[in-house]
């Protein structure tokens, strides 16, 4: 038993989609022709008996018309609608009054109850009138004289369609299921084509090659948006490895060069140990571990960003409170520059003062890194936003490049960034830390030669202040 039902799950397994819908779609196809046909079949058994039911009534009409004396004719005069049909004329005894030539001498076949429109078949008929025989009778005062006129007919055509009908379906059934088995196999086929394809091409794809896209049927119809989607998908998974190989590649370079010059200063202190200035050694040594510490951190917050997780404990951070510690913190170079700031009071945003004070930093020091003599810092304030501007007087940023700017490891001027130990990854981690607090950081347009940098935030409204 237990073969037997792990066998009938592999076959499940092993049906195709074509296969289920195909199967199911066709009994249903099947089924609704087959209703369909006895449907059409119990209506034109229905309008047979009407109209059959119609001519008897005629009949029985023509004749109470035909003796309104009640002298009845000896025999009835047959139907002009049906030749077949044969009638009595009953008397409220069971007397047979009259009767057509069919039924001549034959006692009353039919009885008609009180109170009802069926006719009751008496042992009158037995041997004389078939059982697949149409009645209709009706109650009538004749002269005075109440009557009850009965009207027969066979009704061997009824007969007739209920067999022709019942050989018909049953032979007819299966070629219907096997058409509509056909047909849904053929239509499902075809619409599973582009699947089919999507199949083949996604199973053809591998992470050493994301640049292959699937095929699109070009239809705006559920599989085309299916294939639609799935190349959005690929292009962005491509981007994303293409990204995460460049930043490799960079961080790799990167670590390099503090490592390379760290080993070589003690390769040739050691081979000259006895001469060798340890102290000076050990200061450049120190100041190349350092600068390997800050390319470590910057490449874990940037690791953190990738990952969503860059914004820790949030609270309410005074923007002048802010901006006035990291004014004061400036790089050393900034004592020969005059930082100027201009502060809306009383501004408040809501999130990590750390990761806010490391943007507002890394835009600053930037700015320094490049001022001639001047960097201005001017925080403007909206009933929504805090937009704060940082302005040098520096050889300033060019147009095609002031989006580049903020991808990571981009360096302006390389040799002169790489020699003061820059990374190039400060204003890509500021562009994260204002992406993880919902703003925008940009190179803005400047009237003035030098650099503008801007960036906005959401401002924290007043009762969020005071409750903070």
């Amino acid at each position: 038993m237990m073969a037997e039902a792990g066998l009938r799950a592999r076959l499940r397994r092993r049906r195709s989609l074509r296969t289920r819908v195909t199967i199911v779609a066709s009994l249903i196809t099947a089924a609704a022709i087959a209703g369909g046909i006895v449907l059409l079949y119990l209506l034109q058994m229905h309008s047979v008996r009407r109209s059959v039911d119609t001519q008897l009534k005629t009949y029985i009409a023509q004749i109470a018309q035909a003796s309104p004396t009640g002298n009845w004719p000896h025999p009835l005069p047959g139907s002009s609608l049906d030749p077949a049909a044969q009638a009595q004329v009953i008397a409220a005894d069971g007397t047979v009054l009259a009767a057509t030539r069919g039924l001549a001498g034959v006692p009353a076949a039919f009885t008609l109850p009180a109170g009802s429109s069926r006719p009751v078949r008496l042992k009158g008929a037995d041997g004389v009138i078939p059982d697949d025989v149409g009645v209709a009778a009706i109650r009538q005062t004749v002269n005075g004289r109440p009557v009850t006129i009965v009207a027969g007919t066979p009704t061997g055509i009824l007969s007739a369609i209920d067999s022709e009908f019942t050989v018909h379906l049953i032979m007819g059934f299966p070629v219907i299921l096997a058409l509509a088995a056909a047909a849904v196999w053929i239509v499902v086929g075809r619409a599973l084509g582009p699947v089919e394809q999507i199949r083949h091409a996604v199973t053809d794809i591998t992470s050493a090659d994301l640049s292959r896209r699937v095929p699109e049927p070009g239809t705006a119809d559920e599989i085309g948006h299916l294939a639609e989607t799935m190349n959005q998908m690929l292009a962005r998974l491509e981007d994303s490895v293409l990204r995460q190989r460049r930043f490799v590649a960079d961080a790799s370079h990167e670590l390099r060069s503090p490592l390379a010059a760290l080993r070589t200063t003690l390769d040739v202190a050691l081979a000259h140990s006895d001469r060798a200035p340890w102290p000076t050694v050990a200061s450049r040594a120190a100041d190349q571990t350092a600068r390997l510490e800050r390319l470590i951190q910057d490449l874990l917050r940037l690791a953190k960003a990738d990952e969503h997780t860059l914004v820790g404990h949030r609270q309410a951070v005074h923007v002048g409170d802010l901006v006035r510690d990291v004014v004061s913190a400036a790089p050393v170079r900034a004592l020969t520059i005059d930082i100027d700031i201009d502060l809306a009071e009383d501004v408040c945003l809501y999130g990590n003062r750390a990761d806010l004070g490391r943007l507002v930093r890394n835009v600053l020091d930037n700015a320094v890194r490049y001022a001639r003599a001047k960097v201005t810092v001017t925080v403007v304030a909206t009933p929504d936003t805090v937009r704060i501007h940082v302005l040098d007087d520096g050889p300033g940023i060019p147009a095609g490049d002031r989006e580049r700017v903020f991808d990571r490891f981009v360096r302006l001027d390389a040799s002169r960034d790489r020699a003061s130990g820059n990374s190039g990854l400060g204003l890509a981690i500021a562009r994260e830390i204002a992406s993880a607090h919902e703003g925008r950081i940009w190179a803005a347009d400047t009237p003035e030669p030098g650099a503008h940098v801007a960036i906005e935030l959401p401002r924290l409204s007043r009762s969020l202040t005071v409750d903070g």
